[in-house]
Formats: structure tokens, sequence, C-alpha cells
């Protein structure tokens, strides 16, 4: 499954989704987690009610399952959520290797319901032809 991670350093989840300076994917499964991409955004990425900076970033995560931010404003998430990409905030930065482990842990036993269909979300995009 892909999940995203909203930061300004690369190493943290430290940033609002619509300031984010990058993005980075990993791909994660219970037995571990694959460096994906890092993309970086430029321009004029304040507060400033500009939702068109929003569209390259969700153009960017549409093939994931979970986003994790600091935080993120309700048309960023109303957008993410339409794509079915569940949301995660956390209160605090914190380490994206360390978020990796934690989901990379929860994968491996139950996960709860929400997770369940997440990983639901990524199965559904591959195709077996032989059958």
């Amino acid at each position: 499954m892909k999940v995203a991670f909203a930061t300004q350093d690369l190493r943290r989840v430290d940033a609002h989704f619509g300031w984010a300076r990058n993005i980075v994917v990993y791909d994660v499964g219970p037995d571990g987690h694959v460096f994906l991409r890092a993309v970086e955004f430029d321009g004029d990425l304040g507060e400033d009610g500009n939702e068109d900076k929003l569209a390259p970033k969700i153009e960017m995560i549409k093939d994931c399952a979970i986003l994790y931010v600091a935080a993120i404003g309700g048309s960023g998430a109303a957008r993410v959520i339409a794509n079915n990409i569940h949301p995660m905030k956390v209160n605090q930065p914190e380490s994206i290797l360390t978020l990796l482990d934690k989901l990379q842990a929860v994968l491996k036993g139950t996960p709860p319901p929400w997770l369940r269909k997440a990983l639901a979300k990524d199965r559904e995009r591959r195709f077996d032809f032989d059958e």
C-alpha cells in the first residue's frame, strides 16, 4: 500500500498539506517499506486561500491509501478523501521512519476497519489477466 507524508525536511511529518514543501511516498507492507519518490513543490505555498496549489499535490498522491500530515484544511481534506485517501494527522513532528515502523506493526496484526479499507484500495488497482 502506498503512503504519503507531508514534510518540510524530508525526515519528519512536520507540514500542513497545503504548505508542504515536499511530499514523500513509500510502499508499505507487513514485511517492510520501500521508498518510491519525493516531490518538491515550489512557488508560494503560504496560507493564502489559493486552492490551486492543492491540485498538483492531489495528483501526486492519488495512488496512495494514506496521507500523513501535521495539519490539513477543510477543502484539502475533502479533496483527499474524495480521492479515497485517508488523511492521518500527527500532533507533533514525527519521524517518517517511526511512522512507517508503527504502520508496519499494525499491518502485521489485525488492522482496524478503516485500514483494511485502505488496503483494499491497493488491491482494487491490481488486475490478474490470467483469471
